[in-house]
């Protein structure tokens, strides 16, 4: 029976998500940092491959099971990129600010209809770091990038990414209203339900 899953992430905002979100199913979810593991290198060259990678690398450190995601912007007119560099794509020492700046000069003469994008999220769950069948959902939300930053919420490219349908940017809406539908809200929906065969 699982009641600890260790989280590949000190991000606290994370944290409190997967913990609503599995506290549900009676498991405690920990941050890796509570027990001194470090960051995994991010080798993989794909969401899937650097979730599992994290996840690994945390079930490796602490001998619990551990659960790890990976999510990126992909943007159509760019092949897909930043893709899994989002975090780190205007470099080292990259920010948002950075980010979204370096984002909105690549796209710089690129009309609307051509603008389209989408989030993506992948979590991989782990029952052990030599876990055969780890444990893969994953979710993406649609997207238009705009010319320019709007909304106050959020983080990362969320004041860049306009949701047609809503006509509003991520960062313009309210966390529990995005929660339920962006590409992190699908994918956790679904660990919800295809976890608990593993709790057991």
């Amino acid at each position: 029976m699982i009641s600890k899953i260790v989280l590949a992430s000190g991000n606290k905002g994370k944290l409190r998500e997967f913990s609503q979100v599995l506290g549900d199913l009676n498991v405690e979810v920990i941050p890796q940092s509570e027990y001194n593991v470090s960051d995994a290198e991010e080798t993989g060259l794909s969401f899937v491959e650097n979730a599992i990678l994290k996840a690994r690398h945390a079930a490796q450190a602490t001998g619990l099971p551990a659960l790890a995601d990976d999510s990126g912007l992909e943007v159509d007119a760019l092949q897909g990129a930043p893709g899994i560099y989002s975090a780190r794509f205007s470099g080292a020492d990259a920010t948002d600010e950075k980010n979204n700046h370096l984002l909105l000069e690549k796209l710089q003469g690129v009309p609307a209809v051509k603008r389209t994008a989408r989030f993506r999220c992948v979590l991989a769950f782990m029952r052990h770091a030599n876990d055969p069948t780890p444990l893969i959902c994953q979710g993406s939300w649609e997207g238009v990038i705009l010319e320019q930053l709007s909304g106050e919420n959020g983080f990362g490219y969320d004041p860049l990414f306009f949701i047609p349908e809503l006509k509003k940017t991520s960062a313009q809406l309210p966390s529990d209203e995005k929660n339920k539908i962006s590409h992190r809200g699908q994918a956790v929906a679904l660990l919800k339900e295809s976890i608990k065969p593993y709790l057991k």
